[in-house]
């Protein structure tokens, strides 16, 4: 054990957990073994889960070796895509990513029967073996893979599904992935009147610069780029539409997100609740923009203002000190979260050394329970920084917590995978606001709050707009682009009012949104956890200490629970408008502070 750097240069995650490096020999063991308990399986197993004969015991034995055989093969692909994500540049890592990547398919073919046998299976037979006690910890897991039942086919139906989707949905969302991947936008730099070549990444970062002619020269590169991937774009997504219109009848899902929503494990009345509750709280980011367009001076906002930043905040901060910030917040609220926390420096758990080849973003791995999460981010001394740390380590609790589980409990639904970073988020921000010049706070503040909205508004408009191009397909047909546009134009303004006005070159904007290719309706989770959350967060701050045992006892929970579940252990009922509003409340009391700051201002 050591302790942690006091430069992010240093700061660098041991694996040695998962393996050595590429050239370890217990990679190619890990799946020498895989497959031959995957073959042992398929023999024992086949045709005995479906039956009538199943027993507590074969049932129990089955699931058991399940869950052993599925841990090890998470750990050569997890690991594959850890150290990529570090040197992305160097072909050997791309190439031994696909190499893992190949091998867990052919171990997934093999177990492909035992999920559709417990689907087929008849309600009684499962029932009478889940009756078993020894049961206990698979009830869930068992549960909810037979959620599925009435909407999967046959294992040959499923094989060639599986097998066609190589050269069929998947080869057209690496179309659209390569495409925008490897376009070059053309930006023309306002300051010299040059052409430069820029990637999508590089532009969008610039719609953040505190130039405005930086910004709207950014948003044409975006929106001529955008128009020149259009024709085939547009025709992707079309097929991408009917391709799942095709999926769903087959599957017999009555509605194109009614996958998703088992997926997530959700009532669509709860969906259509939160979503309907952010259209009814559209006011509040109307009126946070009234306020941004009187602080840049600006007579209108448009699409190019929408992350202008207010100006550069002033103060930076060390890695050594964004630990000390965030191991003294998480420690506050709760002695385990701050012990979980500290695990990360300690045992050299989190990759935050900036590095070339190394991947953008920021996440945190969980892993699998008998190993430990990591969390990889790239640390430069912003203060964003600090509230990007502070939520993979939210997650890396969460992560550490859930090492409670085994396999199949680890990992809880969707839309409380922000359950926990979220949380850990707003500890600290608080601590980083309290710390912060009057200036740096508003400019906190404006951050958060926009990252609020991207998180929740921002969301369930995209969440409508995929509504309605999914509904457009199915009753009417291809799409033209302008009618991609219109919708789009639709609900993004819908959050704006007045206060900020999307022009014409946004209709383009939403075919650079990769969710709505390989992940439909996948958006609306980010709405879910960012007002759960919240609304959690307001409730610990009401309730005081007594809420942080129940909380630590929440996340240790894992997945072993549906979602309605884990938050009646809070106390908390999904299908509460009230509680849902909380989140709302939350972010008007930000927005108030953020107000009062601009007018006490003294500079």
């Amino acid at each position: 054990m050591s302790a942690a750097p006091a430069t992010a240069n240093e700061v660098k995650w041991d694996l040695s957990a998962l393996f050595s490096g590429l050239d370890d020999p217990k990679i190619e063991a890990t799946w020498r073994e895989v497959g031959e308990r995957a073959t042992a399986f398929a023999a024992a197993y086949k045709g005995k889960i479906a039956s009538a004969d199943l027993d507590a015991a074969t049932l129990l034995a089955a699931l058991t070796e399940y869950e052993g055989i599925v841990q090890e093969m998470h750990k050569p692909s997890g690991y594959a895509n850890l150290v990529f994500s570090t040197n992305s540049e160097d072909p050997a890592y791309g190439a031994f990513l696909q190499k893992q990547m190949e091998r867990s398919t052919e171990a997934r073919v093999t177990l492909l029967f035992f999920e559709l046998e417990l689907q087929k299976a008849a309600a009684e037979t499962i029932e009478r073996c889940l009756a078993d006690d020894r049961l206990a910890n698979y009830r869930h897991f068992v549960q909810n893979t037979r959620i599925a039942s009435p909407y999967s086919l046959s294992e040959p139906e499923e094989v060639i599904l599986e097998e066609t989707a190589n050269t069929g949905c998947r080869a057209w969302v690496r179309l659209f992935e390569e495409l925008t991947a490897n376009h070059v936008f053309k930006f023309v730099n306002p300051a010299t009147g040059e052409t430069e070549e820029k990637t999508e990444q590089e532009v969008l970062t610039l719609l953040r610069d505190a130039d405005r002619a930086v910004r709207q020269a950014a948003a044409d590169s975006l929106s001529n780029g955008l128009a020149e991937l259009e024709r085939v774009i547009v025709f992707a997504y079309n097929t991408l539409l009917q391709d799942k219109a095709v999926g769903d009848r087959l599957r017999k899902h009555p509605f194109p997100e009614h996958s998703r929503h088992l997926a997530n494990e959700l009532d669509p009345e709860v969906v259509d609740l939160v979503v309907k509750q952010c259209r009814a709280n559209y006011g509040l980011c109307a009126r946070y923009y009234r306020v941004k367009r009187e602080i840049l001076g600006l007579p209108q906002l448009t699409h190019v203002d929408r992350y202008a930043p207010l100006f550069e905040a002033e103060a930076e901060v060390p890695y050594d000190r964004a630990k000390a910030m965030v191991l003294e917040a998480f420690g506050e609220f709760s002695q385990e979260l701050g012990r979980r926390a500290a695990e990360f420096f300690d045992n050299n758990w989190i990759d935050a050394a900036p590095k070339k080849g190394k991947l953008g973003g920021a996440y945190c791995s969980y892993n699998t329970p008998d190993t430990h999460p990591v969390v990889f981010m790239t640390y430069l001394n912003k203060m964003q920084d600090v509230g990007t740390l502070a939520h993979e380590l939210g997650h890396g609790v969460h992560g550490s917590l859930s090492r409670a589980q085994t396999l199949l409990n680890f990992h809880g639904s969707l839309p409380l995978a922000e359950l926990a970073s979220i949380f850990g988020e707003m500890l600290v921000f608080e601590k980083l606001v309290a710390d912060a010049s009057p200036k740096d706070k508003l400019a906190l503040y404006a951050e958060k709050i926009e990252g609020m909205f991207a998180s929740v508004f921002r969301q369930a408009a995209m969440y409508q707009f995929e509504q309605q191009c999914h509904r457009h397909r199915r009753e009417e047909g291809e799409l033209t682009p302008d009618q991609f546009g219109d919708y789009w134009q639709e609900q993004l303004q819908a959050m704006f009012g007045d206060s900020l006005i999307l022009e014409e070159q946004h209709r383009r904007w939403w075919s650079y949104v990769g969710h709505f290719f390989f992940a439909p309706f996948y958006v609306y989770a980010y709405a879910f956890g960012e007002l759960l959350t919240l609304s959690l967060y307001q409730r610990a701050k009401t309730e005081g200490p007594e809420f942080e045992q129940k909380y630590v006892e929440l996340l240790r929970l894992g997945g072993s629970l549906t979602p309605k579940e884990l938050m009646a252990t809070v106390g908390v009922d999904l299908a509460s408008p009230e509680f849902w509003q909380g989140g709302f409340d939350a972010m008007e009391a930000m927005i108030a502070e953020f107000e009062r700051l601009w007018a006490s201002r003294s500079w």
